[in-house]
């Protein structure tokens, strides 16, 4: 009977033992933290700033400037090199001291065009190393000279003291065509003073414009 009653009470009290933990209040749960915020916020009072690491700003991508590109003068281009003077053996005309006739002297001419070359044969008109060779052209101013298709243009300038008489204004036309009618290429002369067709050289001799071989008798 004893027994009985102990048994009983054990089972009591263990039964208010498991009635007792039943009712104990069950634990919260752990509050979930608040994700930190990445923001920074600032106040009038004072800084809040979350002590966070600032996020690295990538650096500007620097462009290269480009090299300087290197500018090429161009080599001097050489002048083209002079014509190499020519020299050639012609046939000059003068008249003897009484002016009776024309004398032929052969002379050496030195010249670098074709221009050159009538207007070096001109000049042996002019001077004379025989004294008893007289130029008639020596007073006579050659001003220009020009050749073209087979035509010499003379412009000359005639001074008071150039001035001849019949038979020299004759052989000094005769002298200048024969001076330059021995070079085949030319075909005509047109003799001009101070830049005019004139009817006379002297006064004396029609003067034709252009002279050739046919109205000059050669």
């Amino acid at each position: 009977m004893n027994k009985k009653l102990t048994y009983a009470g054990m089972a009591a009290i263990l039964l208010l033992v498991i009635s007792g933990c039943g009712d104990k209040p069950t634990a919260a749960p752990a509050a979930t933290s608040a994700p930190e915020s990445t923001s920074v916020s600032s106040g009038a009072g004072g800084n809040n700033a979350v002590n966070e690491s600032p996020t690295a700003t990538p650096e500007a991508t620097s462009t290269p400037e480009p090299e300087p590109t290197a500018t090429v003068t161009p080599a001097a281009t050489d002048k083209p090199a002079a014509p190499e003077k020519q020299s050639l053996q012609i046939k000059a005309y003068y008249t003897d001291q009484e002016q009776n006739e024309l004398v032929t002297a052969e002379v050496s001419i030195t010249f670098k065009d074709a221009k050159d070359k009538y207007t070096e044969a001109f000049k042996t008109l002019q001077n004379s190393s025989d004294a008893k060779q007289i130029p008639l052209w020596n007073k006579i101013e050659l001003k220009s000279l020009e050749f073209s298709n087979g035509q010499i243009v003379l412009d000359i300038h005639k001074p008071d003291e150039a001035q001849l008489g019949a038979g020299g204004e004759a052989l000094a036309i005769s002298a200048l065509s024969q001076t330059f009618f021995q070079f085949d290429e030319v075909k005509n002369i047109d003799v001009l003073v101070d830049g005019e067709q004139v009817e006379s050289l002297m006064g004396h001799v029609d003067l034709v414009h252009p002279i050739t071989r046919e109205n000059n008798g050669l």
